[in-house]
């Protein structure tokens, strides 16, 4: 196999990639040996016509699709490895040649990790971001408690109020005709929860369990569902039940049971250190990210467009796998929303460009420095994920791979980089 490299503009190349015809005859002959059992042809058995004749009857192209789909994904991961230029996005792969006889070629194009040129990134000014906690703070967090707390009770002498929990069934008409899905049956609906199309909740507050209500609202112009949006719709609605939430009494009592404390002074007091804490870590967070955004105004690199694509799309994967562990598939994401995976994919995109500007300067910054992960920040980093999954360090290594050792080793000295930056910023 051969690889030609060819450098295009906005740090873009074209890698051509040629594959001995001995491999692409493997190739073929695999593509037949899987479609045969398949192919009728009259005069053989099913599954016992012979190559040639599926050729010759059906053209030698038969088996070029399959014969290249199994080529390509091997022959890029070894032009992958042997290219010496650092390559930052998927490639987009164009066949050029594929005969039998013939050597198989194929281009991919794709992005090269782009050079920085770094401006100011020691002693770059930010402003200071104020830990102190307050007590009405404090006093916030413990009535967040009480809410998780609280004890709903079922009311009946009273109507609606904002905050209730309620009980209703529903059905939909836009101009006196149903819609499909604009009916429910005991929907439980906090009122106030903003759950229903603006304005909904509001029309039930004052209503009494028992009584029929007339609900008149206006679908958003951007609902999701098309034949809905932006028409006007009337909702006939009954009140079957109305529950308030009971919160407990703000005491000793109440501390004992939330919390390892006796007292609630003390239950307050651990309140207050962990939102101080929480808050010195995310101005730490804060001030990281300004400093790193300083620096990247004053650096010059130009992003090729495929490299931020492909952070974009791994963003979106990783999304689509954190909402699949909650139980929702993407799909069904996008059918809740309304949003598309254009939609998405472009929503993300100022995310991801940041992200890849960060990552480049602090990169630029650990080479400027000299900034390097040793063996010893790699043996603790290890560590830490043994106890967190309760794995020995051998078999954590293991896991990792060399490969995986290498990424850990840039990370951890990217780290470091940000460690260096931040320590050198002032705050105002």
């Amino acid at each position: 196999m051969s690889v030609q490299v060819e450098k295009l503009e906005k740090n873009m190349a074209k890698l051509t990639i040629e594959v001995p015809a001995q491999e692409l005859e493997n190739a073929i002959e695999k593509a037949y040996q899987k479609q045969k059992k398949n192919i009728s042809i009259p005069g053989f058995r099913k599954g016992k016509v012979p190559r040639q004749m599926v050729e010759k009857m059906y053209g030698k192209e038969i088996f070029y699709e399959d014969a290249a789909n199994s080529l390509i994904p091997d022959a890029y991961e070894k032009a992958y490895e042997e290219c010496s230029e650092s390559i930052v996005s998927t490639p987009k792969v164009e066949v050029v040649q594929i005969e039998a006889g013939k050597p198989f070629i194929f281009t991919a194009t794709v992005a090269l990790k782009p050079e920085v040129k770094l401006g100011t990134y020691k002693g770059v000014t930010v402003d200071k971001v104020d830990t102190t906690v307050t007590d009405d703070e404090v006093a916030a967090e413990i009535d967040k408690e009480r809410e998780r707390n609280a004890r709903s009770i079922s009311v009946t002498d009273r109507a609606v109020k904002s905050g209730d929990e309620t009980v209703i069934d529903f059905e939909g008409f836009v101009d006196g005709v149903a819609f499909a899905g604009g009916k429910g049956e005991n929907y439980p609906l906090t009122i106030g929860s903003g759950t229903f199309i603006p304005g909904f909740e509001d029309q039930l507050i004052g209503k009494n369990i028992g009584e029929d209500v007339e609900v008149n609202v206006t679908f958003p112009e951007d609902y999701q569902a098309d034949d809905l949006a932006g028409k006007a719709a009337m909702f006939k609605v009954a009140v079957k039940e109305i529950k308030e939430k009971e919160l407990p009494q703000l005491d000793d009592e109440f501390a004992a049971e939330v919390s390892e404390f006796d007292t609630l002074e003390e239950y307050r007091a651990d309140v207050k250190k962990n939102l101080t804490e929480k808050r010195e870590k995310d101005a730490k967070n804060a001030k990281e990210e300004a400093v790193v955004d300083a620096i990247i105004e004053t650096a010059e690199m130009e992003i090729p467009d495929a490299m931020i694509e492909t952070q974009q799309r791994q963003m979106i994967e990783d999304f689509a796998q954190n909402i699949q562990a909650q139980g929702l598939s993407i799909e069904q994401y996008f059918q809740f929303t309304g949003l598309t995976a254009e939609k998405l994919m472009e929503q993300v995109k100022p995310q991801a460009e940041k992200r890849i500007k960060s990552r480049l300067v602090l990169e630029a910054v650990a080479a400027a420095e000299n900034i390097t992960a040793t063996e010893e920040d790699f043996e603790e980093e290890v560590k830490k994920m043994a106890d967190m999954y309760q794995m020995e360090a051998d078999k954590v290594k293991e896991a990792i791979g060399e490969n995986g050792k290498k990424q850990m080793m840039e990370d951890l000295a990217v780290s470091k980089a940000a460690e260096f930056v931040v320590d050198a910023a002032k705050e105002k």
